[in-house]
């Protein structure tokens, strides 16, 4: 069974960096050709793709978040990371990770994901 599991923070200082991590279990992050993407959804607002990392550890991202974004891997421990840089309280959302079988860079469709992790709420407050 795919389970995601999202971990990090609840609460970020504006400026500061959000991190968190996206645990895997019952899938490889290096199988061809899943891809790994983290979307969030701020309160009142549509779904917002951030960014996507492939099997194969390229990487994709919200033009409007790219300079910002870093998405990266640990293969060892079957995890992905998200960095967002420079937060402002505009960065406040539920953040999700989800598996694709192939690669989708900048969809929202939910039924293209065929995994979700449950979501971690991140609130980007002084």
């Amino acid at each position: 069974q795919v389970q995601l599991q999202e971990s990090g923070p609840g609460l970020v200082k504006p400026s500061q960096t959000l991190s968190l991590t996206c645990a895997v279990s019952g899938s490889s992050i290096t199988t061809s050709y899943y891809s790994w993407s983290w979307i969030r959804q701020p309160p009142g607002k549509e779904l917002e793709w951030v960014g996507v990392i492939a099997y194969d550890g390229s990487t994709y991202y919200n033009p409007s978040l790219k300079s910002r974004t870093s998405i990266s891997r640990d293969t060892s421990k079957n995890q992905f990371y998200l960095q967002l840089k420079s937060v402002t309280p505009g960065g406040t959302a539920v953040y999700c990770c989800a598996r694709t079988g192939d690669l989708r860079v900048g969809s929202v469709k939910k039924d293209e994901y065929g995994y979700w992790g449950q979501g971690t709420q991140v609130t980007v407050s002084s």
